[in-house]
């Protein structure tokens, strides 16, 4: 039997291809009940609708004609607590999705959600409007709830570790790996006692892979008592200078660069007696060596991840989520003393 079209459906059900097409995108257009009915002789038929055909229809309808290029919304977080220095990995990461769809044939659109921007219903609205079927989420700093979007005409990707409103396939970092190849890298220039300062919700975020390296590091790491990590709730000098004069790091990992002069202002110089690594190194307010967690190249794989899931007609939210890794990169820096 040939496979059904929207042809089919239409001169089978009596109604015209535009409503039928109208229907089974959820247009607002067409009376519920035709709707059902439409929907109903689909999914007896074994029809399945394509997002990528349906987009290249509004979109020429858009540009009277020009060159296609689908479109792929990328969905950001007004959040007034997310802190300001992570703007510079937001950027490439941005940069990276923005590259990757060109190449692809796509196009990325921004839409801000949150506090005094889109709300999630009306970002729902624009998307039906207008024929886009692919949405990245860019990180956010509290847990994300997009589970109000229509999902079933959706294809998403995830741009961090973990999301569960709804359960989507994520692109991200690998912080445990990363960070167990810095402390061994570490060790081999002759460091023999590192600390971790971490900010409590970074490392909650990402289900604890910081602390968690960073253990398991020191576990097995016997040769010196263990510093034990300082997990903050905000930085604050006085916490650390008792923690540093107590514990003794010789180099400390952290993604705030102001450790560096507190480190100082308790006798260390930095690098003659002391190292600092930046736990990522688009936070640093200052130069220093770090770990570049490689935001370009996760956007990239975001968008290739996703245009696959387009292109396959795998819309909804999957079954079996998918967990896409990057490791960091390293890079030197003048808070670390040459390799020994």
């Amino acid at each position: 039997m040939p496979a059904p079209t929207l042809r089919s459906l239409a001169r089978d059900l009596g109604l015209s291809r535009t409503t039928v097409s109208d229907a089974l995108r959820g247009s607002p257009r067409v009376d519920p009940r035709t709707a059902e009915r439409v929907r109903k002789a689909a999914e007896s038929a074994g029809y399945r609708r394509n997002p990528l055909a349906g987009a290249l229809m509004s979109e020429l309808r858009r540009s009277r004609g020009a060159d296609f290029r689908g479109v792929i919304a990328g969905v950001d977080f007004a959040e007034p607590d997310r802190p300001r220095e992570g703007a510079a990995y937001h950027r490439e990461l941005v940069a990276g999705i923005s590259a990757r769809a060109g190449e692809l044939g796509f196009k990325l659109e921004r839409f801000n959600v949150g506090e005094g921007e889109l709300t999630v219903p009306r970002l729902d609205s624009i998307l039906l409007s207008r024929g886009i079927s692919g949405v990245v989420l860019l990180p956010s700093w509290d847990e994300p709830d997009l589970s109000a979007l229509d999902w079933s005409r959706l294809a998403g990707v995830y741009t961090d570790y973990i999301i569960e409103r709804p359960k989507l396939h994520t692109v991200c970092s690998d912080q445990y790996r990363s960070l167990l190849a810095a402390l061994h890298r570490l060790r081999a220039m002759g460091y023999r006692r590192p600390g971790l300062l971490v900010h409590r919700h970074q490392d909650e975020r990402i289900q604890y892979r910081w602390s968690a390296a960073f253990r398991a590091f020191q576990e097995n790491q016997r040769e010196e008592p263990m510093v034990p990590p300082l997990i903050v709730d905000r930085f604050d000098r006085a916490a650390f200078a008792k923690w540093f004069r107590e514990h003794r790091p010789d180099v400390v990992l952290g993604h705030n660069c102001e450790a560096v002069a507190w480190m100082e202002s308790c006798g260390a110089k930095v690098p003659e007696t002391h190292g600092f690594v930046c736990l990522n190194i688009h936070m640093k307010t200052k130069p220093c060596a770090g770990l570049d967690l490689q935001p370009r190249i996760l956007g990239l794989r975001a968008v290739e991840l996703l245009v696959a899931l387009l292109q396959r007609n795998e819309t909804g939210v999957p079954e079996w989520p998918s967990t896409t890794t990057i490791a960091a990169g390293w890079i030197d820096g003048p808070t670390l003393r040459q390799r020994a």
